[in-house]
């Protein structure tokens, strides 16, 4: 069965929301080499309607080794508002998002990764289909935004890996308890 791994830009404060204006002094070689590493062990991405837009706007312009391998791999995009998705390979998803998560899951091929943790992430996370979650925690202190986790949302998580980068952003994997 595929896993779906979230993984997700932090600041010690909790901001997840615009990451371009924050965590691209930390986004070195290695971080770089890392996030591709990520990258190439998945055949598809899962993203919510604010991603993908953000996403579109950004990758098909780009070049590269990454951009290359985000503009090329598959996309579901899991929206109700969303009419079109002209960036490559993406489909959008407007049904019941456990359900066509569990299917996706069920497929054979690599893991399915997302980016963020919006409303999608939440779902996942609330539905038990969130298998690992990956914060890239940031040694910065924005002090407003977006925050990782809303008001009411809980979960238990068990850590299972760590790792540190040398501009001091600490990954950290947990997979969430059943619990």
């Amino acid at each position: 069965m595929r896993k779906v791994i979230e993984s997700t830009l932090v600041s010690l404060d909790g901001a997840i929301g615009d990451p371009q204006a924050w965590a691209e002094p930390y986004f070195d070689h290695e971080a770089g080499e890392r996030a591709l590493k990520q990258l190439l062990v998945t055949d598809a991405m899962l993203m919510g309607r604010r991603t993908y837009e953000l996403f579109a706007a950004m990758w098909p312009a780009s070049t590269g080794p990454y951009a290359d391998r985000m503009n090329s791999i598959r996309k579901y995009v899991f929206s109700s508002t969303l009419q079109t998705a002209e960036w490559s390979n993406s489909t959008i998803i407007s049904g019941d998002v456990p359900t066509a998560v569990g299917e996706l899951k069920e497929q054979d091929g690599q893991d399915l990764v997302m980016y963020g943790h919006g409303p999608l992430g939440q779902a996942l996370l609330e539905h038990h289909l969130l298998d690992e979650l990956r914060l890239w925690v940031h040694p910065v202190l924005v002090g407003r935004g977006t925050t990782l986790f809303r008001e009411g949302a809980s979960a238990t998580l068990e850590l299972v890996a760590t790792e540190t980068l040398e501009t001091g952003v600490v990954i950290l994997t947990y997979r969430p308890s059943l619990s």
